[in-house]
C-alpha cells in the first residue's frame, strides 16, 4: 500500500498520527510517499508503477489539487481512496486546534518570539491570527514538517483534521483498496 501526499509536512503528519495510534506503517507494508507537490503525481505514479505494477494506493491532497490527484490515482488504481483537505493540512490543523493552542505549540518549540516579530511585519498586521500562523509555518525550510508533526502530537483527539483522521483510521482498520 502506498499513500501519496503532496509534501514532507503531510508525510510527517500521517506518520505522526499513525505512531500516535499505534500503527507501525512499515510493519504493515504501508509507505507514505511525499511527491514534492501535486504537479508530480503522474510522474511519481509512473516511477512507482515501474517498480510495483500491482500497487494499492491512497492519497492525501489539498482541495485545489483534488481533480488532478483523483484522475491520476484512479488511472493507476481504480479502488484508490482520496482524502482531501479544505485548503491544506496546516490550515486544517490550525482551524481544528484553534490559534491559541497552536501558539502554545509554537511557544513549546521556542519560536514564540519569532512568531511575535513575524506578526509585526507590515504584510501581517491586521490579518487574523490563524492566517498569520499558517503563513509563519511556511517561512523557513523544514518548519512545516516540524509543525505538522508537533501539532498532530499536541492535538486533542477531537482536533485531528477529518481527512487525516479518516486516512489513518482506514489504515488502522486494515483497509486494502
Amino acid at each position: 500500500m502506498i499513500v501519496l501526499v503532496e509534501g514532507v509536512s503531510d508525510k510527517a503528519a500521517v506518520e505522526a498520527l499513525a505512531r500516535r495510534r499505534g500503527l507501525d506503517l512499515g510493519a504493515q507494508g504501508i509507505s507514505v510517499v511525499s511527491i514534492g507537490g501535486s504537479r508530480s503525481v503522474n510522474r511519481t505514479l509512473r516511477r512507482l508503477n515501474s517498480n510495483q505494477p500491482a500497487m494499492k494506493l491512497a492519497g492525501l491532497c489539498d482541495s485545489a489539487e483534488q481533480s488532478m490527484f483523483r484522475v491520476a490515482l484512479e488511472r493507476a488504481d481504480p479502488s484508490a481512496k482520496l482524502y482531501v483537505c479544505e485548503a491544506d493540512l496546516e490550515e486544517e490543523l490550525i482551524r481544528a486546534m484553534g490559534p491559541d493552542r497552536v501558539e502554545e505549540v509554537v511557544a513549546q518549540l521556542g519560536e514564540l518570539n519569532s512568531f511575535r516579530s513575524f506578526q509585526k511585519q507590515p504584510a501581517q498586521r491586521g490579518r487574523p491570527v490563524a492566517a498569520q500562523l499558517r503563513r509563519f509555518l511556511g517561512t523557513h525550510s523544514g518548519r512545516k514538517a516540524l509543525y505538522a508533526r508537533a501539532l498532530v502530537e499536541a492535538a486533542e483527539e477531537s482536533a485531528i483534521p477529518s481527512p487525516l483522521d479518516r486516512l489513518v483510521n482506514d489504515l488502522l482498520g486494515g483497509w486494502k483498496p
